[in-house]
């Protein structure tokens, strides 16, 4: 066998040592003498595709010959090897190397390797597949908690800071935040509609936020979840992850059927405030209807910011994650306190008047298929419900049908407001883009591009390493890329702000025509949309005490069947 003179050669004939023992076929004994001599081909073969492939195998430095094959006595450069080992020298390459091989079968000898049964393939196959199952299941464990590159040691005795968001978790134990999510989500449902149990929602409630809240860290969260969404969608390098998308859409999907019943007992956040309701004080109707209007607003601006891809702002300014995890700014951890001294006379302020995730919740809740009923019968109109509603969502009945010049003057200001609307859209858009320049300034990017852009007079001094004059010093490489990179950013956050300004415009709107709009009601019933299942109300619905047995069916001289009131009176208690 000659030796080859090309690194061709040399590639063909390691290609050749698999491919003559796989292929039966292309072992033939003229097909060897053709390779022996050296000779090509036939066109369009696999071999002559082979050598018309481009050698991208290092060369030798000190010959310049190829690295697959080397001469005695001279040095051997191969990956993986011992340098400077004469080639000569059989501890260079392993025993039985892919070179003696490869002689072996074109000198046409045997490998004489003896046939593995069929059975043994077979277990042998099985047993790897199994293997291959358990150790895969066994790394997505240990995943959290293991660390791919350790961290430094420092000679000065500095220590690097606790992370202050709690790690990821594996594929299993998020299949179990997703269960316990689901199987939170029926049992609110049940307690809330089918048993009407306030002592069960309380149990249910406490349950969710040692779960959900302490335990968890409030991570993942369905509040959050909405930056990961908006994210995923403008942005096609970013794959939102299963749980979060389960974690977005499960509570949604049961506030069309049974209403805000993730609100009642599942949300950790929600949970909290309601378990710190001790004396609750009223809010006046025009501040409660002005307030609603801040969650929407909430709920674009954090859209707006993770499309972009500038800032979680949700979850940055979420004033209990930080009292779940024990950790964070004194800033939200007083906001978050703040929230709870509230909540004690204020029912829910924060899920009231700025959860973004409830404005999503309301607008699927208003459709829901199955709603809370304050009575299990017929409504006597006691006004006992609503006096027991710490969140003002018991709707009265609507007063007979007014008179002729009332309601012409009610559809003139609402044919005022559907025209309004589109004007609200589109000033609002106005003024979204002209502080849309004002909104980049969070994001990092356009942050330092700023600050770069201030400091090209003033060079950075190798001395002062801090984190503001590395980042400049970084941005010096390529100031090019970091300019073009701000200005698609901001960009973005112009075409965002028309967006979010129409956003806003829209919501005022829809909430003036909401009020101009009347609604019959008969009864005592709560708002769907505004309805959180807490299920205070029931136990004061005079029915409902008949059907749990704690009164009689009718008092002696009087009656059960409801009596007609006046939309303004009030029943003494």
């Amino acid at each position: 066998m000659s030796e080859p003179n090309s690194c061709m050669d040399s590639a063909r004939i390691g290609v050749l040592s698999h491919t003559l023992h796989v292929v039966p076929a292309l072992a033939g004994p003229e097909r060897r003498s053709r390779l022996k001599a050296g000779l090509q081909t036939d066109a369009g073969s696999w071999e002559a595709a082979l050598v018309s492939e481009p050698c991208t195998r290092p060369m030798n430095q000190a010959r310049g010959a190829p690295v697959g094959r080397v001469r005695p006595d001279e040095p051997l450069y191969v990956l993986g090897t011992r340098p400077d080992r004469p080639a000569g020298d059989r501890l260079a390459l392993p025993a039985r190397s892919w070179e003696e091989r490869s002689e072996t079968i074109l000198r046409n000898e045997p490998l004489n390797l003896p046939p593995v049964p069929r059975f043994a393939q077979w277990f042998l196959r099985q047993t790897l597949q199994f293997a291959s199952f358990w150790l895969l299941l066994l790394a997505n464990v240990t995943a959290s908690a293991e660390q791919r590159f350790p961290p430094p040691e420092f000679e000065s005795g500095y220590a690097l800071p606790g992370t202050k968001t709690p790690p990821p978790r594996s594929n299993p134990m998020q299949y179990v935040d997703v269960a316990v999510l689901l199987g939170a989500l029926g049992t609110a449902s049940y307690l809330a509609l089918k048993k009407r149990s306030r002592n069960g929602v309380v149990a249910l409630s406490i349950f969710s936020v040692a779960y959900f809240g302490f335990y968890r860290k409030g991570c993942v969260c369905a509040i959050g979840s909405i930056q990961n969404v908006a994210l995923g969608l403008f942005d096609s390098g970013y794959a939102v992850p299963w749980a979060v998308t389960a974690f977005f859409l499960a509570p949604l999907v049961f506030a069309l059927f049974a209403g805000r019943t993730f609100c009642a007992a599942v949300c950790p956040h929600g949970a909290l405030q309601d378990l710190m309701l001790l004396k609750p004080v009223k809010v006046p109707a025009w501040l409660e209807q002005g307030l609603g209007v801040l969650p929407f607003v909430y709920l674009g601006a954090g859209v707006l910011f993770a499309a972009t891809g500038s800032a979680f702002i949700i979850c940055e300014y979420d004033p209990f994650v930080p009292l779940f995890r024990m950790n964070g700014s004194h800033a939200m951890l007083l906001l978050g306190a703040a929230f709870l001294l509230i909540a004690t006379v204020v029912g829910r302020p924060y899920c009231r008047f700025l959860c973004p995730y409830g404005a999503l919740l309301r607008l699927t809740a208003s459709v829901s298929k199955w709603g809370v009923t304050v009575t299990p019968d017929s409504c006597t109109r006691c006004r006992l419900c609503e006096e027991s509603c710490p969140f003002g969502v018991i709707e009265e009945p609507t007063p007979p049908q007014s008179h002729w010049p009332t309601l012409r003057l009610d559809r003139r200001r609402l044919a005022q407001l559907i025209v309004l609307l589109p004007v609200l859209v589109l000033f609002g858009g106005w003024l979204g883009s002209k502080l849309s320049v004002a909104a980049s300034q969070m994001d990092p990017t356009v942050q330092l591009a700023e600050r770069f852009s201030q400091h090209q007079t003033a060079p950075v001094q190798p001395g002062n390493q801090t984190a503001e004059s590395l980042a400049l010093m970084r941005a010096e490489r390529d100031p090019k890329a970091l300019l073009t990179q701000a200005l698609e950013t901001r960009q973005s956050f112009r075409m965002g702000g028309w967006v979010f300004g129409g956003w806003v415009g829209l919501v005022i709107g829809a909430k003036l025509i909401s009020l101009a709009v009347r609604r019959n009601r008969h009864n005592y019933e709560p708002n769907r949309a505004s309805c959180f299942a807490c299920a205070r109300c029931f136990s004061s619905c005079p029915n409902e005490r008949v059907r749990l047995g704690l009164m009689p069916p009718e008092l002696p001289g009087q009656s059960t069947t409801p009596q007609p009131a006046p939309a303004g009176a009030h029943t003494p208690t």
